[in-house]
C-alpha cells in the first residue's frame, strides 16, 4: 500500500475536541499515557538505552527502539519539548507510528531531562544547540547506513529546525526535518504565556523548579542557590539562569539566540515541515505568517490542536504523530 501523507486539512476533531484549552491539556493526561505505552508494547519491537557524546565532555541519553527482523527504511531522531523527556505521551506515540510505519526510533533526552540531571555539572538552557548537533552525530555514526530524520516537538521543534540549518555545514547527513509547533519566537512566547492562562506558565515553574531542585541536590558544590531564587515567576528565573549560567549577558541576548523567527529559516537547504495550530495558547500564530520560508519548507496550519495536541477522538489518538509519520514516510521513500 502506498503512504499516504495527511495534510492539515485532514485534521478535523469533534467539536468536543475544538477547544485549544482541552486539547493542550488532555495530550499530556494519565489517559493517554497508558494508551501509549501500549502501543508501543504492542509493536514487539527491541528498545536500548544509550549514552551519547555531545562533546566537551558532555553527556546526553537516549533510547533506540527497532522491530527485530524488520528491515529500516530510516532512522528517525525524536526531540522532546522543554521539560519533556523521551517517555512523554506525545515521544511514544510518534515512536509507535514510526516503528508501524518500518522506521527505526532515536528518542534523545536534552541535558537535565528524563532522569539524566547527574550527567552533568552545567544547566540545560536553550541554546545548547551545539550538544545537540554533536549527539545527532554520534547516533548517526552509531547507526550507519540508513537514512536520517529528525522530529520534534515545541521546543524540540525548534532544536529539529536549527539541526536542519546547521546539518550541512556539520556534515551531519539529514535528510528531512518535521516539526510540530515549534518555537519561533521566545520573546513572544514568554509574553503569551504571561499573558494567556496561567495554568501554562504554572506548569512549566513547577517542573522547571523541580529539575533545578534536582541539579542543587546533586551538584550542590556547583549550585549553591536559595529557596529564594526557585520561587522567582519564569521571566526574573529566566533571568537569573541567563546572567549567571550562560555567556549572553541579557535576556534580549538569550532569546535572540535560539529564535527561528523571520528570516532565519530562509537558508534551509534540508526540506523541512512544519504543523502548527491556529489556536495554540502557547506559541503566537503570527510568526508563522511572518516567516520566510524556501521552496524545500511546507507549513501546514490547522485550524484546532492547541499547543501539540491534534487529539482527533475519544480514544486521544494523535494527528501529529500520524502527520509525522506520513511526512518522513513520504520524504525518505
Amino acid at each position: 500500500m502506498a503512504d499516504t501523507e495527511p495534510t492539515a486539512n485532514d485534521y478535523r476533531p469533534p467539536r468536543w475536541l475544538r477547544n485549544a484549552h482541552v486539547q493542550s491539556v488532555l495530550g499530556s493526561s494519565p489517559l493517554r499515557r497508558r494508551s501509549a505505552e501500549r502501543r508501543l508494547q504492542a509493536l514487539g519491537a527491541t528498545t536500548t538505552e544509550h549514552l551519547i557524546d555531545g562533546g566537551d565532555g558532555v553527556r546526553l541519553q537516549g533510547l533506540h527502539s527497532a522491530v527485530p527482523g524488520q528491515s529500516s527504511r530510516g532512522l528517525v531522531l525524536l526531540l522532546h519539548g522543554w521539560e519533556g523527556s523521551v517517555d512523554s505521551n506525545y515521544m511514544r506515540m510518534t515512536a509507535a507510528q514510526l516503528l508501524g510505519r518500518g522506521f527505526e526510533v532515536f528518542r534523545l533526552n536534552f541535558r537535565d531531562h528524563g532522569d539524566t540531571h547527574h550527567l552533568n555539572e552545567g544547566l540545560f538552557h536553550s541554546n545548547r544547540i551545539g550538544e545537540v548537533l554533536h549527539a545527532a552525530q554520534d547516533v548517526a555514526a552509531r547507526f550507519p547506513r540508513r537514512p536520517l530524520a529528525v522530529a520534534g516537538y515545541s521546543l524540540g521543534g525548534n532544536f529539529a529546525l536549527r539541526l536542519a540549518l546547521q546539518a550541512p555545514e556539520a556534515g551531519l547527513p539529514l535528510a528531512h526535518a518535521a516539526a510540530v509547533c515549534p518555537v519561533l519566537d521566545p520573546a513572544r512566547t514568554m509574553d503569551s504565556m504571561e499573558q494567556g492562562l496561567p495554568i501554562y506558565l504554572w506548569y512549566f515553574e513547577r517542573k522547571w523548579r523541580g529539575s533545578l531542585a534536582r541539579k542543587r541536590e546533586l551538584f550542590p558544590q556547583f549550585h549553591d542557590f536559595d529557596d529564594r531564587t526557585l520561587g522567582l515567576r519564569m521571566r526574573p528565573l529566566t533571568q537569573w539562569m541567563v546572567e549567571r549560567h550562560t555567556d549572553y549577558g541579557t535576556l534580549d541576548r538569550y532569546f535572540d539566540g535560539y529564535s527561528i523567527a523571520g528570516p532565519r529559516l530562509s537558508a534551509l537547504q534540508v526540506p523541512v515541515s512544519i504543523l502548527m495550530a491556529e489556536d495554540d495558547p502557547v506559541i503566537p500564530i503570527q510568526g508563522f505568517r511572518e516567516l520566510d520560508l524556501p521552496a524545500n519548507a511546507c507549513l501546514e496550519i490547522a485550524p484546532w490542536g492547541g499547543h501539540c495536541g491534534f487529539l482527533e477522538n475519544a480514544r486521544l489518538d494523535g494527528f501529529a504523530e500520524r502527520w509525522i509519520a506520513g511526512r518522513l514516510a513520504a520524504a525518505l521513500g
